[in-house]
């Protein structure tokens, strides 16, 4: 076939169409009419692109619209072998890899992490983004109306998980398991991304118990890499109290 007709069958998969239909009436008719055709198909393809980035982008429940296009990369220390373009690319995605963004306040981690979490939804790929005790309150729900198994089955649909604010607010034994129960079944199927301000020595605090702490920590650190954040908040520089609201 020529390249109409194989942008025509393209386009037509695209709207979930069969292969052999759509390659038989690409190559029949006059070339305007399969040039109607393929501008149908093709907008019609666009269409449903653009409807299914709107429905991950929802079921994502990133909290804020952000991007790294205007990114300040001034705080941040990437690790050897992670560069910026991994992280716009994606690949680490790809590669069921793991991020621990670790470091100050306000030094854009949950900036870093919506837009990550943003990008693989634009890709038509799935993301979930959860506070650390919001997907506890969640699970615990869950579990307390007996549907437990499908809640952890619906979240290990997603490419990547985020998990933002680990360690801001304590767990309790039970809300602890529920957590690791998530970060247990990602291991190897899934990315997850950490953000947190504090070093892993202090997870043991987070998790109420040392050796589940050990255990996260370890499945981490395998296939997981650890950007660092240091330096002022951003919120704080850009406040509307000065310097005299001490």
């Amino acid at each position: 076939m020529g390249a109409v007709e194989d942008r025509i069958v393209g386009a037509g998969v695209r709207c979930s169409l069969t292969r052999s239909v759509l390659t038989e009436w690409a190559s029949s008719g006059t070339p305007r009419q399969r040039e109607h055709l393929l501008g149908y198909l093709e907008a019609e393809a666009a269409s449903r692109d653009a409807a299914r980035r709107a429905r991950m982008l929802r079921r994502a429940q990133i909290p804020v619209s952000k991007s790294l296009d205007a990114f300040d990369w001034s705080p941040v220390t990437l690790p050897e072998g992670l560069g910026r373009e991994d992280l716009e690319t994606l690949s680490f995605v790809g590669a069921r890899e793991d991020l621990v963004l670790m470091g100050d306040v306000g030094t854009g981690k949950t900036h870093m992490a919506c837009a990550l979490a943003s990008m693989v939804c634009m890709a038509g790929r799935e993301a979930r983004f959860f506070t650390a005790s919001s997907l506890v309150m969640r699970l615990r729900r869950a579990k307390d109306e007996d549907r437990l198994d499908r809640e952890l089955s619906a979240i290990g649909r997603a490419e990547m998980i985020v998990v933002d604010e680990l360690g801001y607010l304590p767990l309790d034994a039970e809300g602890a398991r529920l957590l690791f129960q998530v970060i247990s079944a990602a291991y190897e199927r899934q990315s997850v991304v950490f953000t947190t301000n504090l070093e892993f020595s202090m997870w043991g605090s987070v998790f109420g118990d040392d050796q589940m702490a050990a255990a996260v920590i370890d499945r981490v650190v395998h296939h997981g890499r650890l950007v660092q954040f240091r330096g002022e908040s951003w919120r704080v520089r850009h406040a509307l109290m000065g310097g005299g609201a001490a």
